[in-house]
């Protein structure tokens, strides 16, 4: 751990700014959104910086009887899903245009192939997504004879649920193009920090932040997997009392299923509470797991992966003449 390196944060958290601004590591990049603009800036091959922005206006704001509690947790995921699917796709892009350009503008000929292309590999990624981290561990632990016990049976699925997932990010993690998104996954939050703190958007004012962010994606997937224990225990208890039989494999896959998306909606309030009292005593004891994971999904980053941070959230908030100077 260098000089810079912090295992958690301190300081910068005894004071913060409480407004939405969030952000996506990309293909030499960062995407950060406001609630008003997301803007995306990537290094390219000679040095320089592009950058894209454009206004934003969210489906909550859109739609403000969805701003809810939890509904507006389930909207929110899937609305920032398509918005991470556009910028990598971007990011990409632009990589491509230095790197082939003639592949690029070839590829710009078939736009509309090209998109449902796209969406198809997001939607196959989905369901091998859903397959190996959803059904595969119910699927371990029915074969395993725990159907009968509701709580020690998701506990057994939770548990093998993680596993998988550690796995998964520590192959990924020895790929070279991914361990340069976990850098500027860093840059990310720290730039975030900076902001939050209401410190000058500097490489040196945001390179002694920590790295470890309580409202990151790699908190709310443990968060997720942590609730999901609890809540389908009690779904599968339930189950029988309702329909008179134990649930089947293909029953509690279906169950569980449904209950996703009050899942995922629930755990995003949870993500932003912890974001929001996160200088409380027992909220930094909770969030500590989430924040230690981020060991697996985030590196220190170098000033140049900051700067670029810095120049995606600099336009976001409307600072644009600042992120050109």
């Amino acid at each position: 751990m260098n000089e810079h390196e912090r295992t958690a944060p301190e300081k910068q958290d005894e004071r913060f700014i409480d407004m939405s601004v969030g952000g996506q590591a990309v293909i030499e990049g960062v995407m950060m959104r406001s609630p008003h603009a997301i803007a995306t800036a990537v290094r390219l091959p000679d040095g320089s910086i592009e950058l894209r922005k454009r206004e934003y206006k969210s489906f909550i704001q859109r739609y403000p009887f969805l701003n809810v509690p939890i509904i507006r947790g389930a909207v929110n995921f899937f609305e920032m899903l398509g918005i991470g699917v556009d910028t990598l796709n971007w990011s990409a892009d632009v990589q491509m245009k230095h790197v082939d350009p003639v592949a690029l503008d070839k590829k710009s000929k078939h736009s509309a192939m090209n998109t449902i292309m796209l969406w198809g590999s997001v939607v196959c990624a989905l369901l091998f997504g859903m397959g190996l981290f959803f059904a595969l561990p119910i699927f371990i632990a029915t074969i395993s004879g725990l159907t009968k016990g509701a709580l020690l049976f998701n506990l057994e699925a939770g548990m093998i649920r993680l596993g998988i997932f550690f796995l998964y990010i520590l192959l990924i993690s020895r790929m070279p193009d991914i361990k340069r998104v976990f850098r500027y996954h860093g840059a990310e939050h720290m730039s975030i920090f900076a902001f939050e703190a209401s410190d000058t958007l500097s490489v040196e004012s945001a390179r002694d932040k920590s790295r470890f962010h309580p409202r990151c994606g790699t908190s709310f997937i443990l968060i997720v997997s942590m609730f999901s224990i609890v809540l389908f225990g009690i779904a599968d208890s339930l189950f029988p009392i309702v329909f008179g039989h134990m649930q089947s494999f293909p029953e509690r896959l279906i169950t569980h299923l449904a209950l996703l998306p009050f899942v995922a909606g629930s755990s995003y309030e949870l993500l932003k509470l912890s974001g929001r009292f996160r200088t409380n005593g027992l909220v930094r004891l909770l969030i500590a797991p989430g924040l230690w994971l981020q060991n697996m999904t985030t590196a220190e980053p170098d000033d140049q992966m900051i700067e670029v941070a810095l120049c995606a959230l600099k336009a976001a908030l409307g600072r644009e003449e600042a992120a050109e100077a």
